[in-house]
């Protein structure tokens, strides 16, 4: 249950990101925004390399991994860092499916999160 909660979070974060590049997040966030358009957005879209990297190969192995449960606890502030920064001028996140992937990356962390603690007794 935990691996499929896991890779579902993967998938919805995923997918969340490449909305975030057809949404210019970039513009918005604090270090890449101050980068001449084009840089801010080659960066964005590089950064995403070792990050994917990182939740793929680091999120194998226990449950309980700092990676699995990392993205899954970032998960849930990244609905507030969507909520916070929802008036800036640049936000372009403004439509259902965008919401949709955010959320459902939010509700899925929170659900691994709750599943591990009560399974296994984590933390």
């Amino acid at each position: 249950m935990l691996d499929l909660l896991y890779y579902s979070l993967v998938g919805a974060f995923f997918t969340h990101e490449l909305d975030a590049v057809k949404r210019h997040e970039w513009r918005v966030m604090p270090l890449l925004r101050a980068l001449p358009e084009r840089w801010g957005e080659q960066a964005f879209i590089w950064l995403h390399v070792p990050l994917f990297a990182l939740l793929l190969w680091g999120g194998e192995g226990n449950h309980d991994s700092a990676t699995r449960v990392g993205l899954a606890g970032f998960s849930i502030i990244h609905v507030a860092l969507h909520y916070a920064f929802r008036k800036h001028p640049a936000y372009e996140f403004n439509n259902p499916s965008s919401w949709g992937l955010i959320l459902l990356s939010g509700l899925l962390g929170a659900t691994y999160l709750v599943i591990l603690t009560i399974t296994t007794g984590f933390p």
